[in-house]
């Protein structure tokens, strides 16, 4: 498994993951289209010429979310994880425009054991996006229900 078991976090640890992504106009156009967001800030050069403050397109924050939560997949939750439980306190403090590239960090914010579930336990992620400036573009808190450490019988 490529990502960590609920027993193997600790609160506190920081993962600073290796994938980058430099985001193009394709992949804006069509995470508009496929999610039916006909935003003129995402899909309108000329509006956003003349009606918005960026003056270009700008990256459609539910696909800036979902890059950002997905690059720390690898380090973190590949294969280990049941579920996401929610997002919280996502919030975009700066755009990111066709031609940027995301970077991620993740930080454990929080663990509990799982009330309903021994098996697993509970780890709320802070997961962090930046742009080449290293500006923070992204930031959510996510809750994901981890599977324990499989107990080895045969020792």
């Amino acid at each position: 498994m490529a990502g960590l078991y609920y027993d193997e976090f600790v609160i506190g640890q920081e993962f600073k993951h290796d994938i980058r992504r430099t985001l193009t106009e394709t992949d804006n156009l069509l995470f508009s289209a496929l999610t039916h967001n006909p935003a003129a800030l995402h899909l309108d050069e000329e509006y956003c010429k003349s009606q918005s403050e960026f003056g270009t397109r700008i990256i459609n924050s539910a696909f800036t979310l979902g890059l950002v939560v997905g690059i720390s997949v690898g380090d973190t939750t590949l294969g280990t994880t049941v579920a996401n439980l929610g997002w919280d306190e996502v919030r975009f403090p700066k755009p990111l425009f066709p031609g940027d590239t995301v970077h991620v960090r993740s930080v454990v914010h929080g663990m509990r054991e799982s009330k309903s579930r021994a098996d697993c336990g509970i780890v709320v992620f802070l997961h962090e996006g930046f742009n080449q400036r290293d500006e923070l573009v992204a930031s959510c808190k996510r809750s994901a229900l981890m599977k324990r450490k499989p107990i080895n019988k045969s020792a």
